[in-house]
C-alpha cells in the first residue's frame, strides 16, 4: 500500500516537472516556438552613417543649413555612435584648415579627442566627409497569415504571433547594442563608500538628507 510519504513525494516531483514545463516556451508540432521573441528574433547589425558638407577655408565656417546638419549628425553620433568619428577632407591647400575646424568643433560639442580620426583623400569631390559606425535593429517583415487560424486543432500560435511586438522593440530601442550586450558599469564612488562606512561605524544615518522637494508627497490635502 502506498503511504502518505510516497504520495507527497510523487506530488512534489509532479509539481517540479510542471514548473519546469512552464519556465520556457513550448515547442509546437512544426518545430516553431510559442514564444514570439524566438520566432521573430531582433537582428542587430552595424552600418556606416556619413554626411558631406561644403567648407570654405577663407571664411572658416559652414553655411547655416550645413551647420545645422552637422550639429544634428554629431548629436546622433554621441547618442548611438560606436567607436571613433572620422573626418576626411580633400587633399589641397585648405585640407589642414578644414580638419582643424571640424576637429575643434567636435571637441567643443563633447566628442573626446581620442575618438576623432582625421585624414585626407584624393578625388574631385571638394566636400568634407564625416562618418561613424552605428548599429541598427530590425526583424523580418510581419504579416505571415499563411495558415488558416480557424482550423488550428492543435491550439498552436500563429506564425505571425509576436512579430509586431518585436518590430516595436526594434524601432524604439535607443541603442541597439543594448540588445546584444549590457553596458559597462561606472566605477564605484570610493569617496562616497568611505563616508557611508564611517557613518555606519559611528551609528549615524548613512542615507543622504532629503529636502522638502524630495519628500515624495503629492499634495497637502487632508493633512492636519
Amino acid at each position: 500500500m502506498t503511504n502518505m510519504k510516497d504520495v507527497l513525494r510523487i506530488a512534489a516531483i509532479g509539481a517540479v516537472l510542471l514548473a519546469g514545463s512552464c519556465a520556457g516556451p513550448m515547442t509546437q508540432g512544426d518545430g516553431s516556438s510559442s514564444d514570439g521573441a524566438v520566432n521573430h528574433p531582433i537582428l542587430v547589425a552595424p552600418h556606416f552613417s556619413t554626411i558631406k558638407l561644403n567648407f570654405s577655408a577663407p571664411e572658416a565656417g559652414l553655411l547655416p543649413d550645413d551647420a545645422a546638419k552637422f550639429e544634428t549628425f554629431v548629436a546622433d553620433y554621441l547618442a548611438r555612435g560606436s567607436g571613433s568619428i572620422s573626418v576626411s577632407a580633400p587633399q589641397g591647400a585648405d585640407s589642414a584648415a578644414a580638419l582643424g575646424y571640424f576637429g575643434t568643433r567636435l571637441v567643443n560639442m563633447g566628442v573626446p579627442r581620442s575618438r576623432i580620426m582625421v585624414g585626407t583623400r584624393e578625388g574631385s569631390d571638394s566636400r568634407v566627409e564625416i562618418g561613424f559606425i552605428a548599429y541598427s535593429a530590425r526583424t523580418d517583415p510581419c504579416g505571415n497569415w499563411s495558415e488558416d487560424l480557424s482550423k488550428t486543432y492543435d491550439n498552436s500560435t500563429a506564425k505571425n504571433f509576436g512579430c509586431a511586438v518585436q518590430q516595436n522593440i526594434a524601432a524604439q530601442v535607443a541603442d541597439p547594442r543594448d540588445i546584444v550586450e549590457m553596458r559597462p558599469t561606472d566605477p564605484a564612488d570610493a569617496a562616497r563608500r568611505a563616508t557611508v562606512l564611517q557613518k555606519y561605524e559611528k551609528g549615524e544615518v548613512t542615507a543622504s538628507e532629503k529636502s522638502k522637494d524630495q519628500s515624495g508627497a503629492v499634495a497637502d490635502v487632508n493633512k492636519q
